[in-house]
C-alpha cells in the first residue's frame, strides 16, 4: 500500500479524479480550476491529490491524451473505410471540426489562449515538435498509399497531409467568419480542399 490507500482505492481515487477533471476543465479551464475542487467531490484533502498527480497541469494532460486515444478512432474511421480519397478527406475533416466544435474539453483547449500556453510552457520544444508529427502521423500512412496509387496530387505525401489537417483551423475562426457563413463556409472549404487534392 501507498499513503495509506490499497491498489484498488488508488485507481478509484485516480479514476475519479480523472472524471471530475475533465467535467470542470472543460467548464473552467486549466488556470480557474482549483485543486480543492477536484479533490472535494473525491473525498480526499488536497495534499493527498498530490499522491497521484504532481500537479494539476499532470491530470490535464492526462486526461487530453486519455481523450485523444477515445476520439481517434472515430476520427480515422473514414481514411480506413472509404476507397475514394476525395469522400475521405470530406469525412474525416468533417469528423475532425466536429469534436473541435462540439467537444467543450478540446474547444477550451484551442480556443483559450491561456490554456494553449500554459500547456506550450509545461512541454519543452522538442515534446511539441513530435506531437505535431504525431498528429501528422495518424493521416500521413493514408496520404501516402494515396499518393503512391495516384489518386491525390501535391509535392509530397507529407505536404499534402499537412494541408488536410490545416483545414480543421478554421473552426477557430467561428466569430471571424460569422455564425451565419460559417456552416456553409466550412463545408464548402472541406470540399474545395478535398476536390483539389485528388487527382481527376
Amino acid at each position: 500500500m501507498s499513503g495509506g490507500f490499497s491498489e484498488a482505492e488508488r485507481e478509484r481515487i485516480r479514476e475519479r479524479l480523472v472524471a471530475e477533471g475533465r467535467e470542470l476543465f472543460a467548464r473552467y479551464g486549466l488556470k480557474k480550476t482549483t485543486i480543492g475542487e477536484l479533490t472535494e467531490p473525491v473525498g480526499i484533502a488536497n495534499g493527498t491529490f498530490y499522491q497521484f498527480f504532481d500537479s494539476k497541469t499532470d491530470l490535464y494532460v492526462e486526461i487530453l491524451e486519455r481523450e485523444g486515444e477515445e476520439m481517434l478512432p472515430r476520427l480515422i474511421a473514414p481514411l480506413e473505410e472509404e476507397d475514394d480519397p476525395e469522400t475521405a478527406i470530406v469525412e474525416f475533416l468533417t469528423a475532425l471540426m466536429d469534436e473541435i466544435e462540439t467537444n467543450p474539453l478540446v474547444r477550451r483547449l484551442l480556443v483559450e489562449p491561456d490554456e494553449m500556453e500554459m500547456l506550450r510552457d509545461y512541454h519543452t520544444e522538442e515534446e511539441l515538435a513530435r506531437d505535431r508529427e504525431e498528429s501528422l502521423g495518424y493521416m500521413l500512412p493514408y496520404v501516402e498509399a494515396w499518393y503512391e496509387a495516384g489518386e491525390v496530387t501535391g509535392p509530397s505525401p507529407r505536404l499534402v497531409a499537412s494541408a488536410i489537417r490545416s483545414v480543421s483551423f478554421l473552426t477557430l475562426h467561428q466569430e471571424d467568419i460569422g455564425e451565419d457563413l460559417y456552416g456553409e463556409t466550412r463545408d464548402l472549404v472541406i470540399r474545395s480542399v478535398a476536390a483539389g487534392l485528388t487527382a481527376d
